[in-house]
């Protein structure tokens, strides 16, 4: 296991009521439902990281960019430990396409209340905590 846990940056967007989640292949958590995003490079804001990741996974540009929570995910399996940081923001434009086929199968819209399984680590212990899109700041 590696000493010092790594961060990731996911994107809760919101649009028409609905959330983004894209289905994983080919990293760890394959085959689970996750939110856009990535890690964290160096020097880079939280809000940067969010539009790049975005932008770089699903040709979407976001707006009303801001922190949502914050989780401790340990992968036992892959002996990798990620703090995952959430940020919650709002379609703006652009046309969801899948920009990185071997990282993610497919992308969907979901009702919070229905998101598919099964559900990327992070997203298990942010539902742990009760978080809601619409109860955010």
């Amino acid at each position: 296991m590696n000493r010092f846990p790594r961060v990731g940056v996911g994107m809760i967007i919101r649009k028409s009521g609905k959330v983004l989640l894209g289905k994983r292949k080919n990293a760890h958590g394959a085959a689970s439902w996750c939110f856009p995003g990535g890690h964290l490079e160096f020097g880079e804001s939280w809000e940067e990281c969010a539009i790049r990741e975005t932008a770089e996974e699903t040709n979407l540009i976001i707006k009303n960019i801001r922190f949502a929570s914050v989780t401790n995910d340990i992968f036992q399996l892959e002996s990798k430990h990620y703090i995952t940081i959430f940020m919650l923001a709002d379609y703006s434009s652009g046309e969801l396409k899948i920009m990185e086929p071997d990282k993610c199968e497919k992308w969907d819209w979901f009702d919070w209340k229905e998101l598919p399984c099964p559900l990327f680590l992070p997203i298990i212990n942010l539902l742990k905590t009760n978080f809601v899109p619409e109860n955010s700041k």
